[in-house]
């Protein structure tokens, strides 16, 4: 990745895929290339708070169930909150 000025934000600024995607274990890493960028905060904030990004928030209540972290009802709270602020930004983005 590039050295951007503070000013100058990258094109794959809050792209989930590009910023924190999948490894090959399941879980989502952001790249080495991100590590020097000055946006890489605000970068992955942005694509966690994006309507994919709550989407694998929901994968990550999935896990957190199936592992006996969180109890049935917390994982159904959960997944109801985040697919109403999907719902809010789709139509926004409408």
């Amino acid at each position: 990745m590039k050295d951007h000025s503070k000013k100058e934000v990258p094109a794959c600024f809050g792209k989930l895929e590009i910023v924190f995607p999948k490894g090959e274990d399941g879980l989502r890493h952001s790249p080495g290339s991100c590590i020097s960028c000055f946006f890489k905060k605000k970068c992955i904030q942005s694509a966690m708070n994006a309507v994919d990004g709550l989407k694998a928030k929901e994968e990550q209540a999935d896990r957190a169930y199936e592992s006996g972290l969180i109890g049935f009802f917390e994982r159904w709270s959960l997944k109801k909150d985040l697919n109403r602020k999907i719902q809010i930004k789709i139509k926004k983005s409408i």
